[in-house]
């Protein structure tokens, strides 16, 4: 079976749980688990031989012990920096005296993990696909990781979840970092020590897992088959569940391993049975460099309702849980309602109907929407009155959602409403500037005529749709100029060029 007729068997949404093979793809400052330790090994001795001899005493069983390694090198690490305070690594050593001064004992070998991981630096071949990746967002239930980078908080959006904070979550829509993250430097697990702390106290967070898995299908990306993060999950998972139930099969037909090989374009899913503690487990797994056909498989998905909203009606239960100042009534008229009330609606869908409220709305979720290729969220457009005058960037809407029926009179108007503040632009706005920053900085254009000057320079390709976009990303789409320009960078940027 191929993967988009894998992932389309899903009844709901997939958990992804993301291991280094995700970071090492995307990102140029990443590191595996024995390169990390070796490149800090490096940088503390300058002697290569130096880990060599830490990693031959930790060679057991055939295998290395990297947590052993690590607890190795972490205690020689902030020995040496204790002993040389103001050396080749004084602001380590100034950040831990700092946090001392607080009452928060850092480790400096921790402070320095966080100081080479922080930067997300993305490989320039990658940016495309990466892009592929963020559209997924809108079909993903919540996401696990190992992984101590920010990656997949900036990607996807998704709220982390650190230590203890995994107890009183919302399922939807979090990023469960269950080995620490860069930005809780407390919070790293990487030593033998950590570990064995983290087993200790994994009861309740197992726990929540497991109802995650139970529920969701799980697609593993970024491990192999050996790892033991995969091999605890499924451990955690059948020490629960018995391996022939009919529970077991619906875990098992959900459960997919993504590993990578280099230069495949391979797309079949394929069976693979892993032997654990004399128990057969099947799995599926799928060995492939073709990520874009599986980020695409699952953002094709069609599913009853989006990730997204299933966030939202936990948001409102939850403030409905917490009591204060919340109203709750209960009507079978919707209408009665006031516009500014949040509504959580139960009932049949002949009588109750979910819509953006404005057009303004989807205006100020443009480039999310656009990210997530939203086709469902799109084809609300038709239900929308959207006036000849009104600003809306409809171009780039219909390159997802190519059913809008309205979308030949959308264009016209968006085209007419530009052309028409064109003509009205004074010469002394028509500088040539290439730059949003010089149009700000020319003193001899109004402040009230800048937004024009601005529109004028887009429309005759002066500065660049990159940086416009980044501009409009920065600003909450709610003026009047603030859509013009939207709508003049979605018309240059998703337009036919002859047709501008």
């Amino acid at each position: 079976m191929n993967i988009k007729e894998f992932i389309s068997k899903y009844q709901n949404h997939p958990i992804l749980f993301v291991g280094t093979g995700v970071s090492l793809r995307y990102l140029k400052n990443s590191f595996s688990w024995d390169g990390l330790l070796s490149h800090i090994s490096l940088e503390l001795t300058n002697d290569e031989e130096f880990y060599l001899d830490l990693k031959a005493k930790c060679f057991k069983n055939g295998k290395y012990n990297f947590e052993e390694i690590a607890y190795l090198l972490e205690n020689e690490f902030n020995q040496q920096l204790g002993k040389d305070r103001d050396g080749k690594f004084k602001d380590i050593n100034d950040r831990f005296y700092k946090s001392m001064k607080e009452g928060v004992n850092l480790s400096r070998f921790k402070i320095f993990i966080s100081d080479i991981l922080s930067s997300l630096d993305v490989k320039e071949e990658k940016k495309e696909e990466l892009e592929l990746l963020k559209k997924i967002r809108k079909n993903i239930g919540s996401i696990i990781t190992t992984n101590y980078d920010m990656l997949i908080e900036k990607i996807f959006d998704f709220s982390p979840l650190i230590g203890n904070d995994i107890l009183l979550s919302n399922p939807y829509g979090s990023v469960y970092k269950i080995h620490g993250c860069v930005s809780n430097i407390e919070k790293i697990i990487i030593t033998k020590e950590d570990y064995d702390n983290f087993d200790k106290e994994y009861d309740l967070i197992r726990a929540q897992l497991l109802s995650l898995f139970i529920h969701n299908p799980i697609i593993f990306i970024g491990y192999r088959i050996e790892d033991n993060n995969v091999q605890k999950i499924l451990k955690t998972i059948f020490s629960y569940v018995n391996p022939t139930s009919e529970l077991a099969n619906k875990i098992k037909d959900n459960f997919l391993l993504i590993e990578h090989e280099k230069g495949s374009d391979n797309t079949i899913v394929s069976d693979y049975d892993i032997n654990m503690d004399d128990t057969i487990i099947r799995i599926n797994k799928l060995k492939t460099d073709d990520f874009q056909s599986i980020y695409e498989s699952i953002s094709d998905l069609q599913l009853p309702i989006s990730a997204m909203d299933v966030r939202k009606v936990q948001n409102i239960v939850k403030d409905i849980y917490s009591g204060g100042d919340i109203k709750v009534s209960i009507t079978e008229d919707l209408d009665s309602l006031k516009n500014e009330d949040r509504i959580l609606a139960i009932g049949s869908h002949k009588t109750i109907k979910y819509e953006f409220q404005t057009a303004k709305e989807m205006i100020s979720n443009y480039f999310k929407i656009i990210e997530e290729a939203n086709v469902q969220l799109l084809s609300l457009i038709d239900k929308l009155s959207i006036n000849s005058a009104q600003y809306f960037p409809i171009f780039g809407f219909s390159k997802i959602n190519t059913k809008i029926k309205n979308t030949d009179e959308i264009k016209e108007n968006q085209k007419n409403n530009i052309d028409n503040t064109l003509k009205n632009i004074s010469e002394v706005c028509k500088k040539g500037h290439t730059t949003i920053e010089d149009v700000l900085n020319d003193e001899s254009i109004a402040n009230s005529n800048k937004p024009k000057a601005i529109l004028w320079e887009i429309m005759n390709d002066n500065i660049s749709l990159d940086e416009i976009e980044k501009y409009l990303r920065e600003s909450d789409l709610k003026t009047t100029d603030d859509r013009r320009l939207l709508c003049a960078y979605d018309l240059k940027r998703y337009s036919d060029k002859e047709n501008i």
